[in-house]
């Protein structure tokens, strides 16, 4: 066993604060503190109070987690070294996107101040703040967790799933409690919730920039990486001789886990503010009290997911990791639904809310479940992708997309039939849809937490291979890589079956707020802007999958022109210069994602002031409905080529082979899909919603 050391961001920290977070007199304490709290800012705020507390109970637990990370010494010298190598590279480039996203932000801060006030100027820089400050802090915990999932690993003491689920929940309980404490603090403040749609746009602003702009730096370094390691010079995917696999491992961080962070802070925000402003539109049925449902039921989630990431965990000896992390989303997902309920029937005197929370909840399970069966290992898709694949790249390609256009359908069709339904049994209230967007965003704690556990896993098998650990060490990690693929697939079907709902329950409150009852598509004004609206969601596709290939050829001609001026490096005598590929992904990526959300911003706003509230809503509702259907087709796409080629991989003789090569161009081609175009579509519907909804004042 190597000497224990300690990195740069694993100091020692003396024993008894480590036992005192295993003290329940602690927690007691915390508890006690927490209810105080909330009694003395209740006399303030009212029920945002319990909100409020709610955030702060987030933020404790995200606390705990990262002194349990950071607390334990690091026991495996060799793997430092590498570990650091990915955190540098992470910090680098998420530093340089603040800088970049905190440039901008001023000129549409004055732009909003411009033309609207103040306030929504005001609360747009508290949200694009508030969705870094997320990003960042989640981020940086997990590029610690991976070394320590894979340091576990190696000791073969302690139980590294439950270290990597604990580092990712960091990232969930930070995107959630730092929404609901700062929104809840600004709705005391201004008592109006269209003063805070400056702040909903703000996080989607943070967000299209963090998921273009990592989406691009990851795919891109995984793209290089793959061509020119696995194909041309047959070497595994984390072998230390590609000068691309540790931009590839970065990115993984900057993507997948602060790009989907502020991804779901967009989700979970403009879902608490656009609640607001129907509950106050319907104040007159369900009562003034109705103006908290959404903050009440957001707070009742994050608890519920808390209980769902601690249920996370061998109940019995050799339990798979995929049934713990079932196990916690049925307890996560049982106490929403039971809060949900409860506070329907306490708050509002209606238990028709509650249902449509309820089927909000088990709507996101419908999306997962078709999700698992068209883009899991285990799903005939996958199978028959891969069965393709024996006769060149070609028909894998073919085969998946035939199955990816169909994977949207189930997904839409369900959400469609429970919005119609539910929309008949309440009533015709808009509440109620809010009540089914809501339910979906309860559980966003947990499957943040399962989405970061993917990277995390990732890392950690790409450190332990990197540093030669033992093999056994290395495959135990892999096959949580193998779950943590699942889970990141579960999460982008879960991100955009609610993203839908909330870009229809954002357009629905732009309708009210204008006061347009209904668009005649049958006008050809109309009808022309609709398909305006349908073409929106293809441009921003294309431009992010153009600027990723841009990027991958720049990282294709990097690791060639490495292995060519300097043979020793495959020979593995020599270290590749891994920061040349790093600054590459950064340079292209900052500067690649500047267009994609300029025109998601400007866009609807140019359209509304030179057209009209007519020509802007027939937009929303094209941009919302081809968004609904691509978003989904590029994600599953992409994760059934990807699972197609870790199928094959699985089998170990056939790596190398013709029939591995055309896997691997299959999962090329859906790397971009899966992580740059599928996310950005979402981010865009939502954003283009909120930027519509800015507007609406001036254009009365």
């Amino acid at each position: 066993m190597s000497p224990s050391v300690s990195a740069s961001n694993q100091d020692h920290v003396p024993g008894q604060v480590s036992s005192l977070l295993h003290n329940r007199w602690f927690f007691m304490g915390v508890g006690i503190l927490i209810v105080t709290i909330v009694l003395v800012l209740t006399l303030n705020m009212g029920l945002y109070a319990i909100s409020m507390a709610s955030g702060l109970a987030g933020i404790a637990l995200a606390a705990y987690f990262i002194l349990r990370i950071t607390l334990r010494p690091i026991k495996t010298a060799a793997m430092v070294d590498v570990a650091n190598d990915i955190k540098f590279g992470a910090q680098t480039y998420l530093r340089r996107q603040i800088k970049t996203i905190l440039l901008v932000t001023p000129f549409f801060a004055a732009l909003l101040w411009w033309i609207l006030d103040w306030k929504v100027a005001m609360t747009a820089v508290f949200g694009v703040l508030t969705s870094l400050l997320a990003s960042y802090i989640g981020m940086s915990v997990s590029v610690r967790t991976n070394l320590q999932t894979a340091d576990i690993a190696n000791e073969g003491k302690g139980i590294p799933f439950r270290t990597a689920l604990f580092g990712g929940s960091v990232m969930g309980f930070c995107i959630t409690g730092l929404s609901l404490i700062v929104l809840s603090v600004l709705f005391s403040i201004f008592k109006d919730p269209n003063a805070l749609i400056g702040f909903a746009f703000g996080g989607g602003l943070a967000a299209l920039f963090a998921q273009i702009g990592g989406g691009i730096f990851t795919k891109s370094a995984d793209i290089g990486a793959d061509l020119v390691g696995k194909i041309e010079a047959h070497i595994p995917e984390d072998d230390p001789r590609n000068a691309a696999v540790v931009a590839d491992l970065v990115g993984d961080n900057v993507g997948d886990c602060a790009g989907r962070g502020a991804d779901l802070f967009q989700t979970f925000s403009d879902d608490l503010v656009t609640g607001s402003i129907v509950a106050i539109a319907m104040a007159s049925v369900y009562g003034f009290k109705g103006i908290y449902f959404p903050f009440l039921m957001q707070s009742a989630g994050v608890f519920a997911s808390a209980l769902g990431i601690f249920a996370s965990r061998e109940w019995k000896p050799g339990m798979p990791p995929s049934a713990q992390f079932n196990v916690g989303l049925l307890v996560s997902s049982f106490f929403s639904i039971i809060g949900a309920l409860s506070i329907s029937h306490w708050l509002l005197n209606s238990w028709v809310i509650g249902i449509a929370a309820t089927l909000g909840v088990l709507i996101t399970a419908i999306a997962s479940v078709s999700t698992r069966y068209y883009a899991g290992m285990e799903g005939k898709p996958v199978r028959n992708i891969a069965k393709a694949s024996k006769r060149g790249a070609a028909l894998n390609l073919i085969t998946g997309f035939a199955y990816g256009l169909q994977s949207p359908v189930i997904p839409v069709v369900a959400l469609m039939g429970v919005v119609v339904a539910i929309y008949s049994l309440s009533g015709n209230s808009l509440l109620a849809l809010v009540g089914v967007n809501i339910g979906t965003d309860l559980l966003i704690t947990f499957i943040m937490a399962a989405d970061a556990f993917g990277p995390i896993v990732d890392n950690a098998a790409g450190i332990a291979e990197m540093s030669e650990s033992a093999q056994g060490v290395i495959d135990k990690l892999s096959r949580l890589d193998s779950v943590g693929n699942t889970m990141k697939a579960i999460t982008k079907a879960y991100a955009m079956i609610s993203g839908t709902v909330t870009a229809f329950v954002i357009f629905l409150t732009f309708y009210k707020l204008a006061g347009i009852d209904s668009i005649d598509v049958t006008t050809p004004f109309n009808l022309s802007f609709l398909f305006v609206g349908v073409s929106l969601p293809f441009l921003i596709a294309s431009l992010v999958i153009g600027s990723t290939a841009k990027t991958a050829e720049k990282m294709v001609d990097e690791v060639r022109d490495q292995f060519r001026k300097n043979p020793d490096i495959i020979k593995g005598t020599v270290k590749p210069n891994y920061t040349h590929c790093i600054d590459i992904a950064t340079r292209n990526a900052l500067k690649e994602m500047i267009l994609p959300s300029a025109i998601s911003i400007l866009v609807p706003i140019g359209i509304g002031f030179a057209f009209g509230m007519n020509a802007l809503g027939a937009v929303l509702v094209g941009s919302v409905a081809c968004s609904a259907l691509l978003g989904p087709f590029f994600n599953n796409t992409g994760t059934a080529f990807d699972n197609a080629k870790k199928t094959i991989e699985n089998l170990e003789l056939s790596r190398g082979t013709p029939e591995h090569i055309a896997a691997v161009i299959g999962d090329t081609v859906g790397d971009s899909l899966k992580d740059v175009a599928g996310p950005s579509t979402l981010i865009f519907m939502k954003l283009i919603g909120m930027a519509s909804l800015l507007i609406v004042p001036l254009l009365k």
